[in-house]
């Protein structure tokens, strides 16, 4: 029985698994939706020009509807594989908390569902930024459930005892994790402008550090941009939002780097906080490359979609870092309270008295 248990674990820690891999493809496919502009080609929802989403005729699918299209099946198919874990994990998972989990997630892919609906509906940009947020917060609650219906995790404890943090590895973690996350809902705010690239070099800026924004700049900017690149005259606000965006990257690479040389240091190079902090830290590299590359390559589709991918990896990288901090880092501060707080054996001694009832 026990042995059968066991293996009902396996193969749902590797469901929970693909999943997850499942939903990073697609944000990957969300991506080349919006590199290729294609987030409106197909008008209608639920519907396809009509048809039932299932039984679209496939030699409809040509230019921007492949992408549309292949995003819808491809969400769909997401939410079929979360319900299937979700139920799965209510059947066969004893601890309460991660079948909660599993709820959480069913609501959180209709929701999913639904804003990128509204977002064709209601012809609303702003919806995409919503809907590119909420995916990157699916793909980060996949990403612990597959931790946590590991073995890995379950005998995390027994492997590697609680370490006293006194480099303060798990808020730098979590400090970091939430910079990734912030800069992803920048990255999506951006994506969703449609004024192509804002500022067309790197690491300046229309040949500056900080470009000036004011109305005759801006009004210079348009009139020597190339017009297949910026369909749409850009702004100061785009300009400054992507001024923020790099400067945000020039942070997280920062604050990554600061928690694997932090992590190496106070807990040796074969702690797991260490080994996963160093593979974040060449996600980040990677990610910072890719930015640059975006850029160089005039937003390439593929280029502009694979940081789009990397980026979502290193939100999910952190997550899981920050998950496992929690649990096998102590505070130095608590350790501190906890040393000098007496115990009950200490007391009786103190207490003659209470020592001899005993």
């Amino acid at each position: 029985m026990a042995r059968s248990t066991e293996n009902n674990n396996i193969w749902l820690h590797r469901f929970a698994c693909v999943t997850a891999a499942v939903t990073l493809a697609l944000i990957g496919i969300g991506g080349l939706v919006t590199s290729h502009e294609a987030g409106m080609s197909v008008p209608d929802w639920p519907t396809t020009y009509g048809y039932n989403m299932f039984f679209f005729p496939i030699s409809k699918w040509v230019g921007g509807i492949f992408w549309e299209h292949s995003h819808r099946l491809a969400a769909s198919a997401t939410g079929f594989l979360t319900v299937i874990l979700a139920v799965w994990l209510w059947v066969k998972e004893s601890r309460a908390w991660v079948r909660w989990l599993g709820v959480i997630a069913v609501f959180a892919v209709i929701l999913q569902g639904v804003l990128g609906g509204l977002r064709v509906v209601l012809f609303k940009d702003q919806m995409g930024i919503f809907h590119a947020a909420l995916a990157q917060t699916f793909l980060a609650l996949m990403c612990a459930l597959a931790l946590f219906t590991g073995r890995w995790w379950r005998d995390l404890e027994t492997n590697f005892p609680a370490t006293i943090d006194r480099g303060g590895v798990r808020n730098l973690v979590l400090l970091s994790t939430l910079f990734i996350f912030a800069q992803l809902v920048i990255g999506a705010t951006m994506r969703h402008q449609h004024a192509g690239l804002a500022i067309p070099d790197f690491p300046l800026a229309y040949h500056k550090l900080w470009p000036p924004m004011d109305a005759n700049s801006v009004a210079m900017y348009n009139s020597v941009r190339d017009d297949s690149l910026a369909p749409n005259p850009i702004t100061a606000f785009q300009i400054g939002l992507q001024m923020i965006h790099r400067l945000m990257a020039l942070l997280i690479l920062c604050a990554v780097g600061f928690c694997a040389i932090a992590a190496r240091r106070h807990l040796g190079a074969r702690h797991p906080v260490s080994r996963l902090a160093l593979v974040w830290l060449g996600l980040i590299l990677a990610q910072v490359f890719l930015g640059a590359f975006t850029i160089w390559s005039n937003k390439a589709a593929d280029v502009a979609t694979t940081h789009v991918v990397v980026g979502a990896l290193s939100l999910g990288t952190g997550t899981l870092l920050t998950i496992i901090s929690f649990r096998v880092l102590i505070p130095a501060r608590a350790a501190s309270r906890a040393a000098v707080r007496p115990s009950s054996d200490d007391l009786a001694t103190a207490n003659p008295a209470t020592s001899s009832a005993k």
